[in-house]
């Protein structure tokens, strides 16, 4: 049997992140959603069926991209949307006979199951997964993403879920707790004292090679990824990839990873792409004046959003200069760099240079070159197939700014 996830039509609107990456490559809880499916599957994905320019995507542990419009490869095939959420403690059985198989989850399509023989669906079923003649239903457990602000309003109790049944480990020496929430901690953890771990809402899990400082409170439910650096201050549900580094306030956060945000400043309720590097004190609300519903920024004006609390959605390879300040339901594209005398606004096209109206695209070859540079720091080769991705992912968004 081969897996393959595919990227709808819905997900292709997922800003700022749908432009660099599949959909299946973002974090919920304490895991990418690829990774969720696979674990139901029990078989890692073989591709991700997703927009053309994607095939250049080259990340470590991802699979490839394939062209949705292409046909699949023959024998037995498990298509799965990419913003499928399996339920807990739930499991993939293939079904008996050679029939096909539509996949509905709460009452809508969300894949299908294809017996050697049969045809694929095509692209136009992919795009907007629907009816399927012939199949018969096969209703799964769990649930749909539908938004991408889904990610961060839903993540809190999906971390929390996740980290329940974590495995307890001493507490290191000089540390403190409140609650008794599970602690879990790898062989390789250092915490420094007057760490205080509170546990009264979830639990935490540091993975290997995490550096706490002293002086920071981690707040669960909360994960950091390998390599992750906490470098003081208050955490608080937050949901970090790996090398990730952080210092400050932030609350009901994900990182995906390889993130820079030493130093002070307030992150709220956001979502922040691989490769960002928020300067110092660069701070976002996550909460209107009046308290009303957050509208989130986008290029054809504003969208409700229906959640009180959302700060920002911020691409990948961001920069942001020292002291920046954004705005509620801020959107950022990837690639972008922040600076200048006014607040962004709330919606930041991908590849900008400063973010005043009128603010020209960030060079090609100087963004892969710093591309390249960051990746450095962190140890990681930008090789060709990086490259190539990233000015895939620059070429299309000058092709949409022309229009």
């Amino acid at each position: 049997m081969r897996l393959f996830l595919f990227d709808d039509r819905a997900t292709d609107d997922w800003r700022p992140f749908a432009l660099t990456r599949p959909c299946g490559e973002l974090r919920f809880g304490d895991r990418l959603l690829r990774e969720r499916i696979e674990a139901f599957v029990g078989l890692r994905a073989e591709a991700t069926l997703s927009r053309a320019w994607l095939t250049r995507f080259s990340e470590a542990g991802a699979p490839p991209v394939r062209d949705r419009t292409r046909p699949l490869p023959p024998g037995d095939r498990l298509l799965l949307s990419s913003r499928f959420v399996p339920a807990r403690g739930t499991h993939w059985r293939t079904p008996e006979g050679s029939r096909s198989h539509l996949l509905l989850c709460e009452g809508e399509a969300i894949g299908a199951w294809l017996p050697a023989g049969v045809e694929d669906p095509g692209e136009e079923w992919l795009s907007r997964p629907d009816e399927m003649p012939g199949a018969r239903a096969l209703d799964l457990a769990g649930t749909r993403l539908r938004n991408v602000w889904d990610l961060v309003g839903r993540n809190p109790d999906r971390l929390a879920e996740d980290l329940a049944e974590a495995v307890a480990t001493d507490l290191p020496p000089g540390a403190h707790r409140i609650g008794t929430g599970p602690i879990r901690l790898a062989r390789d953890v250092v915490v420094e004292p007057g760490v205080l771990f509170d546990t009264r809402h979830g639990g935490v899990r540091l993975d290997e090679g995490v550096e706490v400082r002293s002086g920071a409170r981690l707040a669960g439910p909360l994960h950091a990824g390998p390599g992750s650096r906490l470098l003081g201050g208050s955490y608080e549900c937050v949901s970090a990839g790996p090398r990730s580094y952080m210092r400050g306030e932030i609350e009901e956060s994900i990182v995906l990873g390889y993130a820079n945000k030493a130093h002070d400043g307030f992150l709220g309720h956001a979502l922040i792409g691989r490769w960002v590097n928020l300067g110092a004190m660069t701070t976002n609300s996550d909460l209107k004046n009046n308290y009303g519903p957050v509208r989130l920024g986008g290029p054809e004006g504003e969208i409700e959003t229906g959640l009180v609390k959302l700060g920002c959605l911020i691409g990948d390879h961001v920069k942001s200069a020292i002291g920046t300040m954004i705005n509620t339901g801020t959107v950022v594209g990837a690639g972008a760099n922040l600076f200048g005398d006014e607040r962004p606004p709330k919606w930041v096209p991908p590849f900008a240079w400063g973010h005043a109206a009128g603010s020209p695209s960030y060079d090609r070859d100087r963004f892969l070159a710093t591309a390249a540079t960051v990746l450095g720091r962190r140890g990681v080769d930008a090789d060709q197939d990086t490259l190539a991705w990233l000015g895939a992912c620059w070429d299309e968004a000058r092709r949409r700014a022309d229009r």
